[in-house]
């Protein structure tokens, strides 16, 4: 079971880069299920994935704390909606547009519950407030 963790972080690790390039790919549910995989697989790559330089502050604040940084956010809505026109504007399918639209409306109001920053994790602490509105 060990070795099929590790390909499956392989896998998520590989789809979190592709979709740090391609718009529409969303890398940070990927990351964080590498994470989980090489948890239960390599410790050496846990390790690694934790101290990398640009998914390593990212993985460390939405474990420690669930920070979902704010440019995040805003690239994820930029990238929604400019997906959302794309697909309008090559198929004229109403039916797709609509359904991928709620999707996608769904995955950013989850994303945008979280702080987007530690300063905003501490602040919503400190005010006795739910740092994910949920919980």
């Amino acid at each position: 079971m060990k070795y099929v963790w590790l390909v499956l972080g392989f896998f998520c690790l590989g789809m979190a880069y592709i979709g740090v390039v391609v718009p529409g790919i969303p890398f940070s549910i990927f990351l964080v299920a590498a994470a989980y995989c090489f948890a239960k697989s390599s410790k050496k790559m846990h390790d690694w994935l934790y101290n990398h330089k640009y998914f390593g502050p990212f993985l460390t604040n939405w474990v420690q704390r669930r920070v979902f940084p704010t440019k995040g956010k805003y690239a994820m809505v930029l990238v929604m909606s400019s997906t959302l026109a794309f697909t309008w504007f090559t198929t004229y399918n109403v039916k797709a547009i609509l359904y991928s639209g709620i999707f996608m409306a769904l995955v950013a109001i989850w994303a945008w519950r979280y702080p987007g920053s530690v300063e905003e994790h501490t602040k919503r602490i400190k005010m006795g407030t739910k740092v994910g509105w949920l919980k």
